[in-house]
């Protein structure tokens, strides 16, 4: 496929083209996740969490608590660790359990048997009182964690919850609330024991599910989680490894090898996602927009499964992302927490929105356009942009929106003041 029909595909197989496209209702979260398989699960809370804005992407009128409502009411989808803490379907736990079950071999002969007593104590609390909030049980002593010292309460309730021992009942804010895994998830998922390299098979196709054109390299992080060590050592197959799962999969017709226009090596595309590859040579053939319809604006996620193979984007987009949010300030070349901004099929620049609950207020800190790019030449991209900002405001409840003063952007937010006014 030639460059134009790869961006095209991209767009349509992730549910961009238009964006905003799905009803207004929860079961569309889990129509999204019937397409990418997997969404990461980050905590940090700015413009939303990251799973929220990849949601908020794709669903008109897209509320935090339908997701909520499917991963701690319904139990549809549950978190654990995939490519980093992950949301996917309790459908699904059978070939996940593979993380659950190294931990536990992992914390045992370590944290368990060192705080046994600790270990003990907590889930007989939760066995006869119930789901339990670490901040509830009495301060303890310190413990060497994974990243700091940390209290051993919330350690050890940490460990059970990787093991499998335990589950997350829901959340306080960001403060997790834990039961016993066997209260949470069907008794028949959680006896069904699937083999070792069935489960790394399944988790390798979950990455090109969430991708949809990935290749057979790039970024470590993105094979996270396929290690053949434990999960805590977070390393990438080895080359043979995947190679050969890989190979099972197009072997299985789960994936389909592809050639793109510039690319030395080979892509993959989902076996049953070829129908949208084929719409996708008719529409740049036809000269016509994504999805044909008018093109939108979406602002991405920064762990969005569109932005994961920072390559891809590179090399197709022409577009350079880096997440700063762990660059030193100094060091920044956009800022904090900045969105791809995606119109039809292009990425023609960045946004940094902050959601700022006390004031009520949208709070767009910059905007940056890709070289080339007019905002104010493109016909139609104004109320495009002002509609995303739009759904943006009504997802965090706010009820204004405050943009950048500056003289370069001033004549085209006097135009996206207008359309937002009306």
């Amino acid at each position: 496929m030639d460059r134009a029909v790869a961006r095209r595909f991209l767009v349509l197989r992730h549910l961009l083209a238009p964006p905003r496209a799905m009803r207004a209702e929860p079961e569309s979260v889990l129509r999204v996740m019937d397409r990418l398989g997997s969404l990461q699960f980050d905590p940090l809370e700015i413009a939303g969490r990251n799973h929220d804005l990849v949601l908020l992407a794709r669903i008109a009128g897209y509320r935090r608590e339908w997701t909520d409502h499917w991963l701690y009411e319904d139990r549809r989808l549950y978190e654990t660790y995939n490519k980093g803490l992950s949301i996917v379907p309790v459908a699904e736990l059978p070939w996940f359990r593979l993380t659950w079950d190294q931990n536990h071999a992992e914390h045992t002969g370590g944290a368990f048997d060192e705080h046994a007593p600790l270990v003990e104590e907590l889930l007989a609390r939760i066995r006869e009182g119930g789901a339990l909030l670490p901040r509830d049980v009495g301060p303890r002593a310190a413990i060497d964690w994974y990243w700091r010292p940390t209290n051993q309460v919330r350690a050890i309730l940490e460990a059970l919850a990787e093991a499998g021992v335990l589950g997350i009942a829901r959340r306080q804010g960001n403060l997790r609330i834990y039961d016993l895994a066997e209260r949470l998830f069907p008794a028949e998922l959680l006896a069904d024991s699937r083999p070792e390299w069935e489960q790394r098979r399944h988790r390798l196709l979950s990455r090109y599910r969430g991708g949809g054109l990935l290749g057979t390299g790039g970024q470590a992080e993105l094979w996270y989680g396929t290690a053949a060590g434990t999960s805590g050592q977070l390393a990438a197959r080895t080359a043979s490894e995947r190679s050969a799962l890989r190979g099972e999969l197009v072997e299985r017709g789960d994936l389909i090898p592809v050639t793109v226009e510039g690319f030395k090596s080979q892509r993959f595309v989902v076996g049953t996602e070829l129908k949208l590859l084929e719409k996708a040579e008719r529409e740049v053939a036809a000269g016509g927009p994504p999805g044909g319809v008018d093109p939108g604006v979406a602002f991405l996620a920064p762990l969005d499964p569109f932005c994961w193979d920072r390559d891809l984007l590179r090399r197709l987009f022409d577009f350079d992302y880096v997440w700063e949010v762990y660059v030193p300030a100094a060091k920044r070349r956009w800022g904090y927490y900045v969105l791809p901004i995606l119109y039809g099929d292009r990425l023609v620049g960045r946004i940094e929105p902050r959601i700022e609950r006390r004031a009520r207020t949208l709070r767009v800190v910059g905007m940056w356009w890709e070289d080339g790019f007019d905002p104010l030449a493109e016909d139609g991209f104004a109320p495009a942009f002002a509609a995303a900002v739009a759904a943006h405001r009504d997802f965090g409840g706010m009820t204004r929106v405050v943009f950048p003063r500056t003289m370069r952007h001033r004549p085209f937010l006097t135009e996206v003041r207008a359309i937002l006014g009306r």
